[in-house]
């Protein structure tokens, strides 16, 4: 039997939805249950007990009443059912932890994250285009965990041998095992419905590559912990509209927070889920700017305590882990030719670590210099003529990414002469000099060949003799953001050389072939906009006429390192393009589970693991996609028409246009952003997205059957949801069973020979397994 409060038995047969939604009510604090979809029958009595019935009349224990608009009180809490979460937990944590060790080699990603946290291990400085947080988090599990960080992470396939790996893999493993654990709780709050929540839970414990991706050295079970627990954090937290400020109303707002700065600390991508909890925030106070009960300063209150716990909270997180990630790598290593001169100073082991040098730029000084550019290298020269019709056959011009005698070059006047050793004349902003490479004595010149492979450029070239060359030498020194008569300081200034036909001295980044030694090409760019391309810094500095001043005085604060850091992984991350003949994949082959990746082996004498989804999970997200607007169509215009629905009806509609409407919002934000982006991509990407999916098809296919009640009998309706769920969840692990060699390993002839114990699973010929 449905159960009905008084109001809404007197009001049903006179007011339609839109009204009895409006209608205000004066209801006890013990009269807050609503209506609720039935979980599913087998479990029923345990889960649910008997529905509460609401009583207009009825007064708390005080005799006093709370008027609550009926469009804001808050739904029944169904609780979880406590052997259903220990199947689930139980489920995740054996499916993720078994074969845990094997294959005991390096598998993909592996030789770059396990390399990363064995970096922390050894406070050695590294670079790499995401945040610290998961790479950090990584390290610890290993330290903890006997690790020693001396396994070199070389490339994929090298064996571990006597390396404890276990513990970072098992750190991963852990968080991805909690994965539907919070999809159930998060499903179940959504929903209020038991069988959903165990659907939606199912989908992802038994999904092959939920599994894969959990089970090695990755940020994404990390990353994935922390927008589900964002996710569950913000759904709890929006239960508790009834009780603002309340000591829960604070944790579970405190904790959406702090899952926040734990998703954007390991990936950039942790901005989707920032967005979904922006804008449900955005629409919970535009809500409370309308409920007229409340007075401007209450709404101010909640204001403010949302900024309080999901963005000042956050950032201070945030910020934190960058300061712990800074204290803890103060050891020169791979990443100091990506950041600027001043930030290497500060690295133990680098040669600019407490050096001095005199302060100032100035005539007669020899000097390196450096581009500002990613990888952009240091001007460099050698005895290397540019070959037969590559421009002028004059000597190469290039960046060089290592330190290097080649790199240093005298600063001379355009005459020629070098200011009296007695009284050396400082290089000001404005001044034109003349750059002589030191080693081959030759200048640094322009002129207006095309450059090598940069053919809108010019070429730039080593030309003259013991410093005698012609009015090509000669380049103006800018001081970015500088006035006349500016000094050039060194580490600190961002300098460019403007050529006097006009063109601006510049790094592309493009690799020569052989016979420029695969170094950087430099040119003469004519497009004369700042960028980091056209930026150098003067890095080595040596006058023995000028004072010396230690580097240590030119160290950059805390903001300024956290800064250029964002820079320079904001660049790395657009600077991923796709390289000839390198395997990436485009957004649409996504959900409908197109190509997987090879994450170990590539013959049948190998052990191989191979990243796909269960097929059967990826494809019936995708439908339920389709068939979820479909029912969000049907319920919406049902509901505009004022169709007669019972209260279980009504109730079912809110929970798909309300919760549903989360999931797809989670969704669509975690997926469309893709299409956008210039970087190249791979399959991996899209789990994110895939967790909403699997959420939001628990929560469609739970309603879809429970509907089944509005066209049988009770006596039918009950046998087809139970038949409905008995078949979804038998499908879901028996194409576990047909897949799940995917995730734990597989050995002898590939799916596509003779013999294969994969045979006639390659239901794709795009699948490479």
């Amino acid at each position: 039997m449905e159960a009905k409060d008084e109001t809404t038995d007197r009001i049903s047969t006179t007011e339609d939805f839109s009204v009895l939604r409006n209608r205000k009510t004066c209801l006890t604090s013990e009269n807050k249950h609503a209506l609720h979809t039935s979980p599913l029958p087998e479990i029923q009595s345990n889960t649910l007990g008997h529905e509460e019935e609401d009583d207009d009349d009825q007064r708390s224990s005080n005799g006093t009443s709370h008027c609550t608009d009926r469009s804001i009180t808050p739904p029944a809490v169904v609780p979880p059912h406590a052997g259903l979460v220990l199947l689930v937990l139980g489920l995740s944590f054996s499916t993720r932890f078994y074969k845990l060790a094997e294959p005991s080699h390096i598998c993909w990603d592996e030789t770059h994250f396990g390399k990363m946290g064995s970096y922390y291990i050894n406070r050695t400085f590294f670079f790499d285009v995401h945040p610290p947080l998961g790479k950090m988090l990584i390290g610890l599990a290993g330290y903890m965990t006997g690790y020693d960080g001396t396994f070199p992470f070389i490339k994929p396939g090298d064996k571990y041998e006597h390396h404890n790996y276990w513990g970072m893999r098992g750190f991963c493993a852990a968080l991805g095992s909690s994965l539907p654990v919070f999809a159930y709780f998060i499903v179940l709050e959504l929903s209020r419905s038991n069988s959903a929540a165990l659907i939606a839970a199912s989908l992802l414990i038994f999904d092959t590559g939920c599994i894969t991706i959990s089970q090695y050295i990755l940020l994404d079970p990390i990353l994935m912990f922390f927008i589900m627990g964002a996710v569950l954090s913000m759904v709890k937290f929006n239960q508790q509209k009834s009780r603002p400020f309340s000591a829960c109303w604070w944790r579970w707002l405190l904790l959406t927070g702090v899952n926040l700065s734990g998703a954007m600390g390991v990936k950039f991508v942790g901005l989707f889920v920032v967005l979904l909890v922006g804008i449900n925030t955005a629409g919970d106070l535009w809500r409370l700017l309308g409920d007229l009960r409340l007075s401007l300063g209450d709404v101010a209150k909640h204001l403010l305590a949302r900024v309080v716990g999901l963005i000042l909270l956050p950032l201070v997180l945030y910020v934190t882990v960058f300061a712990v990630h800074f204290v803890v790598l103060n050891r020169s290593g791979p990443g100091d030719g990506f950041f600027s001169s001043a930030f290497q100073s500060r690295l133990i082991g680098n040669n600019l670590h407490n050096a001095s040098m005199p302060e100032f730029l100035a005539y007669g000084s020899t000097i390196t210099v450096k581009n500002l550019r990613i990888a952009g290298g240091y001007l460099h020269s050698h005895w290397h003529l540019y070959p037969e019709g590559v421009g002028a056959k004059q000597q190469q011009v290039t960046a060089y990414l290592h330190k290097d005698y080649n790199n240093l070059w005298l600063v001379h006047k355009p005459d020629g002469s070098q200011a009296q050793a007695e009284a050396s004349e400082l290089v000001h902003h404005g001044d034109t000099v003349r750059l002589e490479h030191k080693e081959t004595t030759r200048n640094l010149h322009s002129h207006l060949h095309e450059a090598p492979l940069t053919k809108k450029h010019f070429q730039v070239t080593g030309y003259g003799i013991n410093g005698s060359g012609d009015s090509n030498d000669l380049w103006r020194v800018e001081v970015c953001g500088g006035r006349v008569g500016d000094l050039v300081k060194v580490l600190r200034s961002k300098v460019r050389f403007l050529h006097t036909s006009g063109c601006v001295l510049y790094s592309s980044g493009k690799t020569l072939p052989k016979w420029g030694w695969e170094q950087v090409e430099v040119t003469c760019s004519p497009y004369l906009k700042e960028t980091p391309n056209s930026q150098w810094n003067i890095e080595d500095h040596v006058n023995p006429t000028l004072p010396n001043i230690s580097l240590s005085m030119l160290k950059p604060h805390f903001l300024e390192i956290l800064l250029e850091s964002h820079i320079v992984m904001i660049r790395g991350n657009s600077g991923l393009k796709p390289k000839d003949n390198e395997m990436n994949s485009k957004p649409w082959h996504w959900p409908v589970n197109y190509q997987g990746l090879r994450f170990s082996g590539v013959n049948e004498t190998e052990y191989r693991v191979y990243l796909l989804g269960n097929p059967v999970t990826w494809w019936l997200n995708l439908a339920c996609l389709g068939l979820y607007a479909v029912m969000v169509a049907v319920a919406s215009v049902a509901l505009k028409r004022g169709v007669p629905l019972g209260p279980k009806s009504r109730e079912r509609c809110r929970v798909l246009m309300s919760g549903g409407g989360q999931l797809a919002l989670g969704w669509l934000l975690h997926y469309a952003p893709f299409y956008t982006m210039g970087r190249i991509l791979y399959y991996h990407h899209y789990f994110p997205a895939m967790l909403f999916s699997s959420m939001l098809t628990g929560l469609t296919l739970d309603t879809l059957l429970h509907s089944a009640d509005l066209f049988l009998s009770p006596s039918y309706s009950d046998w087809l949801l139970r038949r409905g769920q008995m078949v979804l969840l038998f499908s879901i692990m028996y194409s576990f069973h047909l897949f799940y060699p995917l995730s734990y390993g597989m050995r002898g002839p590939l799916a596509h020979e003779p013999g294969s114990a994969m045979a006639g699973l390659k239901w794709m010929d795009s699948w490479e397994f």
